[in-house]
C-alpha cells in the first residue's frame, strides 16, 4: 500500500504527541508535516514542545528534529501533505475558519475539535457507529467548492464510555438515559505535575460538557438526508460531568429505560457481539473486540481496564435491575485514545480504506 502523507496541527499539545506516538511507523501513514502557532514555528519539535512533553511513552526520534510549521498558512503546507490531522488549542470560530481554510486547501481534514461537530455537513463518526454518514462529504465538498477538501470530526471523548454500550439496544426502543461522567485530568490537557489542584479532589463542573453528552449521542444516532446529518429526537438523555483525579480513562455511570425490556443476557451477548466496519476491515488500530464485558463487580476500573486492545476497547460491567430505570450499568473509555487521538487515528484509517484520501 502507498502511504500518504500527513500533517499534524497543534502538535504541541498533549492530543498532538499522542497522535504522533500512534503514527510512529504506522502502516498507512508518513507524518511529514507538523504544524503549531507562530510562537513554535521555525523551531525543531524537541524545542517547541520543550518540557512540555506530558506521556509516559518518549517522544518518537523521527520527530524531534523536524521543524515546526505555521499552522496559519495552510496554501504553503499543501503540497507536502495528502491530509492532516487537526488537534490546536484555540476559540472555535478561529478552528472553525482554520479547518475550512484546510478543506479549502484540498487538504483532508480528520478534527479533534468541536468546532464543526454541528456544521450540517460535517459526519462526526465513531467508526464502529455510523460510518454511513460519510456519504455526506459529497455535500460538503459541493458547498466548499473542493474536489478532494473536506472535514470529519470525532465527537467528545466522554461520549464513547457510554454511546457505544447504548447502541446495539436502541433495537428495544431506549426510552431515557441518565448519565454521570467521572473524567480524567488528560481530557483538560493536564498531568498531575501541573494541575496539583487536583490531588485529593472531585470537581463537580466542566464546562459545556453536559450539553455535549445530552446532544452529541442524537447525532450520531442520525441519518444523512439531503446533504446533511439530521440527529434523532430520542431518546432522553440527562448527564453530569465531573473531573475526578485519575490520569486517564473516563468512566460513565449509566442508567437507562426501554419500551421493550431485554433480558441481561441478550444485553451482554449484543456487547460482547458488537463489530463494526473497523473490524471487519481488520484496521491497524480497531480493537478486536469493540466493547468488552466484565462479570466482577469491581469491573471496569481505569488502572486496569482502560488500556483495553492499545486503549481502543471499551469496557462495560456491573449490568444490573435499577428500582427506577430498567438497568444500570458502568462503562469505560480511554479518553485520550479512543476518545481523543486514538479515535482520530481510526477514523483516517477508515477514510482511507475507503478512498475518501485518494
Amino acid at each position: 500500500m502507498e502511504k500518504k502523507r500527513c500533517c499534524v496541527i497543534g502538535a504541541t499539545g498533549m492530543v498532538g504527541q499522542r497522535l504522533l506516538t500512534l503514527l510512529h511507523d504506522h502502516p498507512y501513514f508518513e507524518v511529514t508535516v507538523l504544524a503549531a502557532s507562530a510562537r513554535s514555528a521555525g523551531k525543531t519539535y524537541a524545542e517547541a514542545v520543550g518540557g512540555r512533553w506530558k506521556l509516559a511513552e518518549p517522544m518518537p526520534p523521527e520527530f524531534r528534529d523536524m521543524t515546526v510549521e505555521d499552522a496559519s498558512d495552510p496554501l504553503k503546507i499543501a503540497p507536502r501533505c495528502d491530509f492532516t490531522f487537526c488537534a490546536v488549542d484555540m476559540p472555535k470560530a478561529a478552528v472553525k475558519e482554520l479547518e475550512e481554510a484546510y478543506a479549502r486547501a484540498e487538504i483532508p481534514v480528520v478534527s479533534n475539535n468541536s468546532a464543526n461537530r454541528w456544521t450540517p455537513d460535517v459526519p462526526m463518526i465513531i467508526p464502529e457507529i455510523n460510518p454511513g454518514h460519510l456519504a455526506v462529504i459529497a455535500a460538503q465538498k459541493r458547498r466548499l467548492g473542493t474536489r478532494r477538501g473536506f472535514i470529519v470530526v470525532k465527537p467528545n471523548c466522554s461520549i464513547q464510555s457510554y454511546v457505544p454500550m447504548l447502541t446495539p439496544l436502541l433495537q428495544f426502543g431506549v426510552k431515557a438515559v441518565a448519565v454521570t461522567t467521572y473524567q480524567a485530568i488528560s481530557g483538560a490537557g493536564k498531568t498531575f505535575a501541573d494541575w496539583p489542584e487536583m490531588t485529593d479532589n472531585v470537581i463537580p463542573y466542566i464546562g459545556g460538557e453536559e450539553e455535549k453528552s445530552e446532544r452529541e449521542p442524537l447525532r450520531v444516532w442520525g441519518e444523512v438526508r439531503d446533504g446533511e446529518i439530521v440527529g434523532v429526537p430520542k431518546p432522553l438523555i440527562t448527564s453530569q460531568c465531573i473531573r475526578v483525579p485519575v490520569t486517564d480513562g473516563h468512566t460513565a455511570a449509566v442508567f437507562v429505560s426501554f419500551e421493550r425490556r431485554p433480558e441481561r443476557e441478550t444485553i451482554i451477548d449484543l456487547w460482547n457481539g458488537f463489530e463494526g466496519l473497523p473490524q471487519e476491515l481488520e484496521l491497524p488500530h480497531a480493537p478486536a473486540r469493540f466493547i468488552t464485558y466484565f462479570g466482577e463487580d469491581d469491573r471496569p476500573q481505569c488502572r486496569t481496564d482502560r488500556d483495553l486492545y492499545g486503549g481502543m476497547g471499551v469496557a462495560a460491567g456491573r449490568l444490573r435491575p435499577d428500582t427506577l430505570f430498567d438497568y444500570k450499568f458502568v462503562g469505560l473509555s480511554h479518553n485520550t485514545l479512543r476518545g481523543a487521538a486514538g479515535g482520530s487515528v481510526l477514523t483516517a484509517e477508515l477514510l482511507y480504506r475507503l478512498g475518501y484520501l485518494d
